[in-house]
């Protein structure tokens, strides 16, 4: 698998003319011939945002595959493995190469690793409106125009705040979708919560240990950060915090055994570690486990 770690290289490898600057690649995709971008599967040093009207092809990273979807804005993180195969466009895309060392001794270095939707699954790409299209393409085209011109000491801070503009507004666009979904979004939850009640039921917590939020995600066809994003959005937990309000609740349940231990109880929800369980439960409802059990009985 090619692996690229400058933007020249992959420019030369897909046929497009070389970036004005070989930190930062702007590639405006016309027509399918413009935009080959590569076939076959690869990594890079470099972030990507790409924006793309599909007509025909696939492209996945991660662990799922985006097929023939419209208006769609993507993101792809560094070293992340992406495969594109007989694409072909409706209307015009473009697609962002940043370098990560073109974001050194920038905030946008650390800030860019704080946007969860670099680790979103590729039908979890972002659908935007037509007014959003137009918003993200005004920001494009500053990026550009700024990268043509006679660059000087001020080019790579303009550029860069427009580049944080673009993942501002999609932080925004993706809560618009959560929300434009709630339907979906819904069934979400209510499968989050059925598939907990399911771990319990079956009885394997206190063999295979506490559900973790990748495990949960897997099972509902998401990805974690995906998942915890949307459950944010509509509960206002995350996918985290949604395991342990479930398991608190089960505690309680169970503390009202006289017979069972708070370890035995501990070890029944999954706890490999009994204090760690006593800490959760006094974070959760501010006694601890033996506390509570003596509020029962009194």
């Amino acid at each position: 698998m090619k692996h690229y770690k400058s933007i020249i290289e992959l420019s030369r490898d897909t046929g497009c003319p070389p970036p004005e600057n070989p930190m930062l690649g702007l590639i405006l995709c016309e027509r399918l011939v413009d935009c080959k971008i590569g076939e076959g599967a690869f990594t890079t040093d470099f972030y990507t945002i790409m924006f793309k009207k599909m007509k025909a092809g696939v492209i996945s990273y991660g662990r799922t595959k985006y097929d023939h979807e419209n208006g769609s804005l993507m993101f792809i993180k560094p070293n992340q493995i992406v495969e594109i195969k007989d694409l072909e466009l409706e209307e015009k895309g473009f697609i962002i190469y940043i370098h990560q060392d073109y974001l050194n001794g920038h905030g946008l270095h650390e800030e860019i690793k704080k946007y969860s939707f670099f680790d979103y699954e590729t039908n979890e790409a972002l659908h935007l409106s037509p007014r959003e299209e137009e918003i993200i393409w005004e920001l494009y085209f500053k990026i550009e125009d700024e990268n043509n011109g006679n660059q000087d000491e001020y080019t790579r801070e303009i550029i860069l705040t427009h580049i944080d503009s673009i993942l501002k507004y999609s932080q925004r666009f993706y809560k618009r979708q959560f929300l434009n979904r709630t339907e979906m979004s819904g069934v979400t939850v209510s499968r989050f919560n059925k598939l907990l009640a399911h771990y319990l039921e079956r009885g394997v917590l206190s063999k295979d240990g506490l559900p973790t939020v990748k495990a949960m995600a897997d099972a509902l066809n998401t990805s974690a950060r995906y998942l915890s994003d949307l459950l944010r959005q509509e509960t206002g937990k995350t996918a985290l915090e949604l395991i342990h309000i479930f398991l608190i609740g089960e505690a309680k349940n169970l503390l009202q055994e006289p017979d069972k231990t708070i370890a035995e109880t501990a070890y029944t929800l999954g706890f490999e570690n009994p204090p760690y369980f006593t800490r959760l439960f006094k974070k959760e409802t501010g006694f601890t486990p033996a506390e509570y059990r003596k509020q029962l009985l009194n």
